[in-house]
């Protein structure tokens, strides 16, 4: 029977750092192999951005089938403040960012096993609600002061991002509500509260048709790099390291890509 807990939820930055693009263990030697399978048991701690929700609980779901002895549970939040719980000494044994500048502050604190590697990239759309009643249809919009307008918070990995697609394009946008995290932006978006919001491509489409996604050319400004790792104090490192080389995985790629994300 499938086992995948979900934990509680938390907030990020920007810059880059001794982390390595892509890869990651070859096929022969990711979760699934009858080596692994008869060794690997116990809890798994995964923290991960609240980006990759709906893409980590699908493949949560292929770890326990391959690892039927071990027990996920996922806490999925904003990088930046999932980072400072690890800084802080939060037991995990994986964390997954989304964006270099994140992991980097882990990275330096000394609390990362080896090199993360960037299994992911991600870009930004405007999301409106599916009637869209503010007639948005470029990121100009975003500085109508008759619109309600949702970010991501500045220090979060979504906001960050944000800002440089803004600040490429010139825009002073009008805000009325900075978010916590890409997935309270989003749910703005839903219950029609806001007129707006930038979030990622991901979220649109997670959505399932709840949101219309809009592209936008500066987005190629704000792309963000998703790096993951086994954390140095892990209770559990093997189990971890297994979850690591599924993500990396041709399988872990395949999922990520129908999800939305680009390779990196």
């Amino acid at each position: 029977m499938t086992r995948v807990v979900l934990l509680g939820t938390a907030l990020v930055l920007l810059l880059s750092g001794g982390i390595s693009c892509g890869g990651g263990p070859s096929d022969s030697s990711r979760p699934g192999s009858s080596a692994n399978s008869s060794v690997l048991s116990g809890t798994v701690t995964v923290l991960a951005a609240a980006s990759l929700t709906e893409t980590f609980m699908a493949l949560g779901e292929h770890f326990q089938r391959e690892h039927p002895a071990t027990r996920l549970q996922f806490s999925f939040a904003a990088s930046s403040e999932l980072a400072s719980q690890i800084v802080n000494g939060a037991p995990a044994d994986v964390f997954a960012a989304a964006s270099s500048s994140t992991m980097h502050q882990v990275v330096v604190a000394g609390a990362v096993a080896g090199k993360p590697a960037v299994f992911a990239r991600n870009r930004l759309q405007i999301a409106v609600p599916v009637d869209n009643p503010g007639d948005v249809t470029r990121l100009a919009d975003f500085a109508r002061r008759e619109l309600a307008i949702a970010l991501c918070a500045p220090e979060v990995p979504c906001g960050a991002a944000a800002v440089r697609a803004l600040e490429s394009a010139g825009i002073i946008p009008s805000v009325d509500t900075l978010e916590p995290d890409v997935k309270s932006a989003l749910t703005k978006v839903e219950l029609g509260e806001v007129d707006a919001a930038l979030v990622y491509r991901t979220d649109v489409q997670a959505a399932g048709g709840r949101v219309t996604g809009i592209d936008f050319p500066q987005a190629v400004e704000a792309v963000n790099n998703y790096p993951i790792a086994v954390l140095a104090d892990a209770p559990n490192p093997a189990a971890g390291r297994a979850f690591v080389a599924l993500v990396t995985s041709s399988a872990g790629r395949r999922l990520l890509a129908d999800a939305g994300f680009q390779q990196p």
